[in-house]
């Protein structure tokens, strides 16, 4: 039996979205003179809230205003492994980083299945040990990547639409697997019905309605974060 834990990555292992924070890190140091167009990055999420445009097209759109439409491979890996190295730092869950270890322990496979961008959660997933990576990927066009999306964005019924297909590339069929998933979001609720076991991670309230009803195990690593930070804090000033 191969035993794979397939985490959600923002909001799950870390303690916030991750995509805002890396257009943050990255704009200052690849055309800092771009930051002159984050005004317009309102007027997309007014789109996005209206429905004009879908999560993909915002996504796209916020890359094009920020990074611009052609972007160098080389240089976005080196912020992307800037911002990984900052992320670990400033943005892990430690008992995330406790359960992939215990997965590991255990002889399972860990895997990260996320909407974000795979270029910067790859160098995430290498410093986390994580062994594979599904995520949405940018399109490459000459000697350029663009940010446009190649194939799908990996959330919702897509996501797990993508694990199956990474599975299938893998030869792993999923009759010999045993699989956990971790989620923060309702979105996953299809990855999470399809798992053996369910982990609503940190889960917004949509999330944790949905999995009283369905039985799943409901996990707070974030309220455990904040226990223990409160102990250290005790233990200072006793």
């Amino acid at each position: 039996m191969i035993r794979l834990s397939i985490y959600d990555m923002d909001k799950t292992i870390t303690r916030r979205a991750t995509f805002g924070p890396f257009l943050a890190y990255a704009v200052p140091r690849h055309r800092p003179w771009r930051l002159l167009l984050s005004p317009l990055l309102l007027a997309s999420s007014l789109a996005y809230g209206a429905r004009a445009i879908d999560r993909a097209q915002l996504k796209q759109l916020n890359t094009a205003l920020m990074l611009g439409r052609r972007m160098d491979p080389a240089r976005i890996d080196r912020l992307a492994r800037g911002f990984a190295a900052r992320t670990l730092s400033r943005n892990l869950l430690q008992r995330a980083l406790e359960q992939i270890s215990e997965d590991h322990r255990e002889g399972r496979r860990a895997v990260l299945a996320t909407a974000s961008y795979g270029f910067y959660v790859r160098e995430i997933a290498a410093l986390l040990n994580v062994d594979d990576v599904v995520s949405t990927a940018v399109s490459q066009r000459g000697d350029h990547l663009s940010p446009r999306i190649a194939g799908e964005n990996c959330y919702g019924e897509a996501k797990l639409a993508m694990i199956r297909r990474w599975m299938a590339e893998q030869g792993l069929k999923r009759e010999d697997c045993h699989i956990r998933f971790y989620s923060d979001h309702v979105s996953d609720a299809p990855a999470l019905e399809w798992a053996d076991e369910a982990y609503a991670t940190n889960p917004h309230a949509p999330l944790r309605r949905l999995a009283r009803a369905r039985g799943w195990t409901i996990l707070d690593w974030r309220k455990e974060a904040a226990s223990a930070a409160a102990q250290r804090q005790a233990s200072r000033s006793a």
